[in-house]
């Protein structure tokens, strides 16, 4: 595959760069560095708005829709500009996920309702997917929908449900058939967060943060004219949203940067009297995961290439997901192994010149929330049997 750019790529790439340089300020990084506290929304929202004013908030959309036009090279490049500059990603629920299902498969009135307001962040969306007993398994859901006139009345629970704390909408998956396969009788509902019967309650994770939730409904009244395409074709639409979903989830640049980051520690902290860098096994880790990234870069490459010719993404974005999630957990524990002791003390157990290894808390937290990176988003056990059936005809 030739990647050599060409000298309109090169001044795109310069161009990205000095728009982050620029617009990506000290304010907006140290907002945005404190993860999912109270200005976390306000501050990712101005990020976005921001993005929005410059054209390039929806790289993926449409030119008719609002998307940029920008071709497989270009999104490469920013993307991977990105990720090296360490800024963070748009809020993907929105932009990346629901908003591809509105304009491939809504209605003309809920495209003009929905897409602007995605566009310009004025809405904030959640996915209402996974629920107790039916996470991986998905199409085991068992949240109703049950057809009243002008309305759905909505009855079940949806957990694991990311930012939903912040979120105006909630895009979910329910059941309004019985008595047939379990993926068919599915449909995609768009339903507003401030509907009567809509409760969000909590879940603090390992890391002592809050960015997950359980979204009970309890007859919800949900308009007919916010159901996506047709009533028990949900599960068509939601394969289409969970291919893209994986797509994003290799997440190359943004762990280049981090192992990147994570040899210049090794290079320096001293650990037992060397530098970890010095360390044979430690070198063949570091080794391995800087192969196994390269070689899922060019696979990205090659799904790219694919999409900018017209096509979604297939097979290929369940390859993406296991690797760059494997890939994620395989930098993160070797980021705990550098913070060695004191990346299993809690900040109350150091004294005040300890406390100093801010480093150690932060491995220790990515770590922690990493360990469910192979799980969401289809956990890669399941990845693998859509791979041994898609590719391997098994």
């Amino acid at each position: 595959m030739d990647i050599k750019f060409s000298a309109e790529d090169l001044a795109f790439r310069d161009e990205v760069r000095e728009f982050f340089a620029t617009e990506y300020d000290a304010d907006m990084a140290a907002r945005l560095s404190g993860g999912q506290g109270s200005d976390y929304k306000p501050a990712i929202v101005a990020w976005q708005k921001k993005l929005h004013a410059k054209g390039w908030i929806a790289p993926g959309w449409p030119v008719e829709y609002g998307g940029t036009g920008w071709n497989a090279t270009q999104k490469f490049i920013y993307e991977t500009e990105r990720g090296l500059a360490g800024i963070p990603d748009v809020v993907p629920f929105g932009l990346k996920m629901v908003a591809p299902v509105i304009y491939t498969f809504g209605n003309e009135e809920q495209k003009a309702k929905f897409l602007p307001r995605i566009l310009e962040s004025e809405d904030w969306w959640c996915q209402g997917y996974s629920e107790p007993g039916a996470g991986s398994d998905l199409a085991a859901l068992n949240t109703t929908a049950e057809y009243a006139g002008d309305d759905y009345i909505v009855n079940g629970r949806k957990i694991w449900t990311t930012f939903a704390q912040y979120a105006d909408w909630i895009f979910c998956l329910v059941r309004t058939s019985k008595g047939m396969r379990k993926q068919q009788g599915i449909s995609f509902l768009l339903i507003d967060m401030n509907t009567p019967g809509v409760t969000v309650k909590p879940i603090v994770t390992i890391d002592g943060k809050h960015s997950l939730n359980e979204v009970l409904f309890e007859d919800a009244r949900v308009p007919v004219a916010n159901l996506i395409g047709e009533q028990d074709k949900g599960w068509t639409y939601a394969k289409a949203l969970l291919a893209h979903e994986r797509t994003g989830m290799a997440e190359i640049a943004d762990s280049t940067r981090s192992l990147d980051a994570l040899k210049r520690r090794a290079t320096t902290e001293i650990n037992g009297g060397q530098a970890m860098i010095n360390d044979p096994v430690f070198q063949m880790r570091l080794s391995d995961i800087e192969m196994e990234l390269m070689a899922l870069e060019y696979t990205e490459l090659r799904v790219f290439a694919s999409m900018a010719a017209g096509g979604m993404p297939g097979p290929e974005s369940s390859l993406l997901k296991i690797k760059g999630t494997e890939i994620t957990q395989a930098i993160q524990e070797l980021q705990l192994q550098l913070a060695a002791d004191y990346g299993g003390a809690l900040p109350e157990d150091l004294n005040a010149e300890q406390l100093g290894h801010d480093y150690a808390f932060e491995a220790r937290g990515k770590y922690m929330y990493g360990r469910a990176a192979t799980i969401y988003g289809g956990s890669n056990e399941v990845q693998r049997n859509v791979i041994a059936k898609a590719v391997l005809g098994l």
